[in-house]
């Protein structure tokens, strides 16, 4: 299975992935990622953080965007070159998040493409904002 070729990428062309994070995604996160910050992880602590409760990684829920590029669009063979985060809004159990992408701008002549990232949860809430560029198979 390989992804979408530069030739077949439109401008604004758009793809999404949506998940309910659970604790136990938070959990595992942790332990694949080595990030065991008590505000993830320890509800007793997390009840004396600004959010009162725990909250998921941060980039565990940019990774849902990975798993749109990696995936979808372009999908399968894409390699990721770089992506900027803006979290703005806090990640809980059980939120379902919307992970998008959206085709920005296409560089034929280096086979890249510049992609607007977003998450968004059940309220339709901006979670997570960035862009990112990507190299779609050949």
């Amino acid at each position: 299975m390989i992804g979408l070729k530069i030739n077949e990428l439109k401008i604004g062309q758009k793809s999404t992935y949506t998940k309910t994070i659970s604790e136990t995604d938070v959990y595992l996160f942790a332990g694949i990622s080595g990030d065991i910050n008590p505000a993830h992880i320890n509800d007793e602590y997390a009840k004396n953080t600004i959010f009162k409760t725990r909250i998921a990684h941060g980039i565990l829920t940019a990774s849902l965007i990975s798993a749109v590029i990696g995936m979808q669009l372009p999908g399968p063979g894409t390699i990721y070159v770089s992506q900027t985060l803006k979290f703005t809004a806090p990640v809980y159990f059980g939120d379902t998040i919307s992970a998008s992408v959206k085709i920005k701008e296409i560089f034929e002549e280096n086979n890249r493409v510049s992609l607007i990232t977003y998450c968004k949860n059940q309220n339709n809430d901006f979670v997570l904002k960035g862009e990112a560029m990507v190299i779609p198979p050949k």
